[in-house]
């Protein structure tokens, strides 16, 4: 298993070391971050939820890591969680069926 408290503190030391020799790639991430003016229809913990279902979908231990400490931080609870990733879940198993139809269309199409 994953100590995601080191792995979180890791993360951040070599974000750091990455920000001082490239920083327009963090100041670039940051701008995508940050909240906008008119944020006023999800709520912190809506958006968290969001993010650590993206995060299943996209692979992303370091935005599990700091997107579960920020969603536990804004309120979520082990169930609203199981119910955001339980949507992940779904969306891979439903995108995987989108692409083999592309794997059957791409097979008939290959000349024999």
């Amino acid at each position: 298993m994953t100590d995601w408290n080191a792995y979180r503190a890791n993360m951040a030391q070599n974000v750091k070391t990455l920000a001082s020799l490239t920083p327009n790639t963090l100041k670039g991430l940051q701008t995508l971050e940050t909240p906008l003016p008119e944020k006023k229809h999800l709520d912190d913990k809506t958006r968290e939820l969001i993010a650590l279902a993206v995060a299943v979908t996209t692979r992303c231990d370091g935005c599990i890591a700091v997107h579960s400490a920020a969603a536990k931080k804004a309120g979520a609870s082990k169930e609203d969680i199981a119910e955001a990733l339980g949507v992940a879940v779904a969306l891979n198993a439903g995108a995987a069926l989108v692409y083999s139809s592309r794997v059957m269309e791409a097979f008939e199409d290959t000349p024999e």
